[in-house]
């Protein structure tokens, strides 16, 4: 594990030879981190996994040209309702972010895999033949005791995936 600030370039990334890149969370408007965005964008030129979570998935939605706004209350504390489009499970999350994803500028390579129960905003991507996806709520708080583990083991199955495909092409 190497944890990169937010102003690190691809690059440096890629000399690291990642097998997963983990976005992760922070505070305030996501398109005021226009390095990041860029960062992102060149990273998503590989099939490096990536997971993005709070920040990290709307980063990852702006960088793949979707749009972000501000919400008008915004969603902070835990016991907030997430529907697993996927599954119909509904987890209980906790929540901190006062940005959310615009539905209609989505790419049609993104599904929504989670929304909001309280007002329906997007709470989950995934994109089509992309090993990436994104969560809004913090999975890493467990609020509804291991509710959102999955999402964890999701990601190694893809690294993994990731690792064995890498070493074949080598």
């Amino acid at each position: 594990i190497k944890i990169f600030p937010g102003n690190v370039s691809e690059n440096k990334i890629k000399q690291f030879s990642p097998d997963g890149i983990f976005l992760s969370n922070g505070p305030g408007d996501p398109a005021a981190v226009s390095y990041a965005i860029k960062t992102v964008q060149n990273l998503l030129q590989t099939k490096i996994p990536i997971f993005g979570i709070c920040l990290g998935h709307q980063i990852l939605a702006l960088a793949l040209g979707a749009e972000t706004y501000k919400l008008k209350f915004g969603h902070r504390g835990c016991n907030h309702p997430v529907k697993n489009l996927d599954t119909g499970m509904i987890e209980i999350t906790s929540q901190n972010h006062g940005f959310a994803v615009k539905k209609s500028s989505l790419s049609k390579d993104a599904i929504i895999t989670h929304t909001s129960l309280n007002d329906y905003t997007i709470e989950g991507l995934k994109y089509k033949n992309r090993p990436i996806f994104s969560i809004q709520y913090h999975p890493e708080s467990s609020p509804g005791p291991h509710d959102s583990k999955y999402l964890f083991n999701n990601f190694i199955t893809l690294m993994k995936k990731y690792k064995k495909i890498n070493a074949k092409t080598k």
